[in-house]
């Protein structure tokens, strides 16, 4: 409906007023209002239309800055989430760390607002070929999962921490994979250097200030480069034969060593045994000539003779020889040669009558026996 179709459907019509509104009236007394708003003079209002053209412009400009002032300030809110912590610059210098929820700050360009994400934990990955102790070369795949937990340390204290989380990280599996051997890197030492590294990298970035905290380091794969497959594969199995060889000499040793100090013991103890036995030989060789002594200087010639016998009956007894006296005689005696020749028991005589010697003459025997006899 249009304004000047009555009186129902005008919005700027003061109340009482009935007739038609003057839309230049209405627009004085809006420039009167802001006039007032900024402090100016009522009485440049009340002008002609050329006089009230100036101050129309004027309110039009305060309320366009009016209008950007507010979207300007409302620009300073800012949302932080919760894993998230705000850092406010004045000017590019540190003044606040905001919690998470709806935070307001100067608007730019005089504050500024840098979200850190502290919950995330993020990963990174390394992969790289480095030499261990042994000098072999080794490829390794290696996973760093890590927070920001210090967001002022993390924004500030570095010009790129993610440059410095890697080059750390390089540095420090570098140097524990150095000081392993490639055995030990490929079996069971994994879980060993992974926790190794962590901590030597932890050290490191606390060091540094970085603001980051390495949660866990993965060691997902080590392995020698494809290129020396084969010549790896053979100093394995070099290595594996000469294991088995030490094992087996190891064994060997296990084996021949107990008997060789048994036979060692042995032997010591027949020395021992021999020499207590040649003592006591020599011992009762010697109280033997002391008692022979002692009967010699009572009665030289007996005893002097009966050693004398006792020394032939001994050389004697030995003797396989058979002498036969046939002086004065023609007889032919013969005796049993081979029972003569046996050695006689001990204490036994020798019975010439049981070897039933053929005689050829009955006179002949007895004086040849009875002259040796005599003799």
């Amino acid at each position: 409906m249009a304004w000047d179709d009555g009186d129902k459907g005008n919005p700027w019509r003061p109340r009482g007023d009935k007739g038609p509104a003057d839309l230049d009236a209405i627009v004085r007394d809006l420039q009167r209002k802001l006039s007032a708003f900024f402090g100016g003079r009522a009485g440049q209002t009340g002008g002609g239309g050329d006089e009230g053209k100036p101050v129309v412009g004027a309110g039009i400009v305060g309320l366009a800055v009016v209008v950007l002032l507010g979207v300007w300030a409302l620009t300073g809110f800012y949302m932080v989430d919760a894993a998230e912590r705000g850092i406010v610059l004045r000017f590019g210098r540190h003044v606040d760390t905001t919690q998470p929820g709806l935070r307001w700050r100067l608007p730019w360009p005089i504050e500024t607002v840098e979200r850190i994400n502290t919950g995330e934990t993020a990963r990174w990955d390394y992969r790289g070929s480095m030499l261990t102790r042994d000098e072999n070369i080794v490829i390794v795949d290696l996973v760093v999962q890590y927070r920001r937990t210090d967001p002022t340390a993390y924004a500030f204290n570095l010009r790129n921490p993610q440059d410095t989380l890697e080059d750390v990280t390089a540095s420090a599996i570098r140097e524990i994979v150095g000081k392993n051997v490639l055995d030990f890197i490929l079996t069971e030492g994994r879980a060993e250097i992974a926790a190794q590294t962590l901590e030597l990298l932890q050290g490191t970035l606390d060091s540094y200030a970085t603001g980051i905290t390495v949660y866990e380091v993965n060691l997902q794969d080590a392995n020698f480069p494809a290129e020396v497959e084969v010549s790896v594969q053979d100093a394995i199995k070099a290595r594996e034969d000469k294991e088995r060889r030490i094992l087996e000499a190891q064994s060997y040793a296990n084996d021949i060593l107990p008997r060789a100090r048994g036979a060692a013991a042995r032997q010591i103890q027949d020395a021992e045994a021999y020499r207590e036995r040649v003592i006591a030989d020599a011992e009762g060789e010697a109280d033997r000539f002391v008692q022979i002594l002692r009967e010699y200087e009572k009665a030289p010639d007996v005893t002097r003779e009966r050693i004398y016998l006792e020394t032939l009956e001994e050389i004697l007894a030995n003797s396989t020889k058979v002498l036969l006296d046939t002086e004065g005689g023609n007889n032919l005696l013969y005796l049993p040669l081979d029972q003569l020749t046996q050695r006689p028991r001990a204490g036994a005589t020798p019975d010439l009558t049981q070897a039933n010697p053929r005689v050829l003459s009955n006179e002949a025997a007895p004086r040849d026996l009875r002259q040796r006899g005599s003799r």
